[in-house]
This record gives structure tokens, C-alpha cells and sequence, in this order.
């Protein structure tokens, strides 16, 4: 083999490592986000909330009577042409009491959009024990023009917040929403209460 010949297989397999490596970055980079939101629903870091099963549910709440109150703030992302926001800005909620709260999305276009919300639960500690049953989060939504629909978080809060020594003197907790767009060829509609325009 001829020294141009060596030079060559060299170059082909160093651009051959080189592709491997771009793709290998590539795939990685797709797959932090779903990794790190799964690591985040494991941990509750990050002020993300628990989901549970209804069957899961806590028998008894704080003996003591212990409330909490849970604000609401809900957005949209650039570019997201709904209005958003919590129909109560704040409960007071029992530990280990199931509580149901709405959110009012209407879709202010003269076309059908589909969106996804995130959520955030602060301080970032509450996050793990946030409990959501159900939620609208937990699917996409998709909005027919001028549509309204009340959306429901059903949720309580661990009464194993109290064992926690930080966590347990925790008197007010927020929970956030922003609704970013989505493909609306994947959306799919979960439960809501459809109100009337205007």
C-alpha cells in the first residue's frame, strides 16, 4: 500500500469517526429533554410535581389541620395565540386534601391550534410533593377557533411534606403553567368542559 493510499483510508476513517461522532452529539441532543423531564417527574427536582394513580391516594390528611395556599399563574409562550389563566388565583388546601382547580384557555385565532403546557411547582422543594391525579398538562390540547374550555388539575400535597424539615414549613406554594404550540397532527383532546364563546 502506497503512502497516498494509507493517507487516504487515514482521512476516510477520520471523517467516518467524525460523522459517527456528529450524529452520535445529534441523538443526544434529541434525547436530553425527555431524559432530563423523566429525571425530573423521578426526583421532583426542579419544582416538577409527583402524578399518581386515584387508587395511590393518601387515606388521611395532616391531623393537625395544617393548610397551605396554593397560588395559580398560568401563560403562554411567544407565538401561542390563546389566552390563558387560572379561573381562582389561589385556595387554601388541607395537606393530603384532594382539591380540583380550572384553568380557561381560548383559542383567539380564526384557525384550530394545538398546545402543550409545562408546569412548575415553587419553591423548587414543594415540587416533589405536589401530587397531580389528573391534569390537562399531561396530554396536548388542541382549540377550535374562538373555542373556550375550562381545563382541571386535580392534586393534593403529600402529607409527607411534614417529615420533611425544609419542606414542612412551607406555607405558600405556586403552581405555573405556559402553553407552548405543537404540531397539531400529533394533538390528541383530553377531558375539558367546553364553554360557550364570548
Amino acid at each position: 500500500m502506497s503512502t497516498a493510499d494509507a493517507s487516504a483510508v487515514a482521512r476516510r476513517r477520520t471523517g467516518l469517526i467524525a460523522a459517527g461522532f456528529a450524529l452520535a452529539m445529534l441523538a443526544l441532543a434529541y434525547a436530553s429533554v425527555p431524559l432530563y423531564r423523566l429525571f425530573c417527574q423521578m426526583t421532583g427536582y426542579g419544582g416538577t410535581t409527583q402524578r399518581v394513580d386515584v387508587a395511590t391516594l393518601p387515606v388521611k390528611a395532616d391531623p393537625l389541620g395544617r393548610v397551605v395556599k396554593v397560588r395559580f399563574d398560568g401563560n403562554v409562550a411567544p407565538g401561542m395565540p390563546w389566552q390563558f389563566a387560572p379561573e381562582a388565583n389561589s385556595v387554601s388546601v388541607g395537606i393530603g386534601e384532594r382539591k380540583l382547580a380550572f384553568f380557561k384557555a381560548t383559542n383567539m385565532t380564526a384557525g384550530t391550534t394545538t398546545g402543550r403546557a409545562t408546569f412548575n411547582v415553587s419553591p423548587d422543594i414543594a415540587g416533589k410533593y405536589f401530587v397531580k391525579i389528573a391534569c390537562f398538562c399531561f396530554t396536548e390540547q388542541t382549540l377550535k377557533p374562538g373555542e373556550s374550555v375550562d381545563m382541571p388539575v386535580s392534586y393534593y400535597i403529600d402529607p409527607a411534606i411534614l417529615k420533611d424539615k425544609e419542606a414542612a414549613r412551607i406555607d405558600e406554594i405556586t403552581l405555573s403553567y405556559t402553553f407552548f404550540p405543537v404540531d397539531a397532527d400529533n394533538a390528541t383532546r383530553v377531558e375539558g368542559k367546553s364553554a360557550p364563546k364570548g
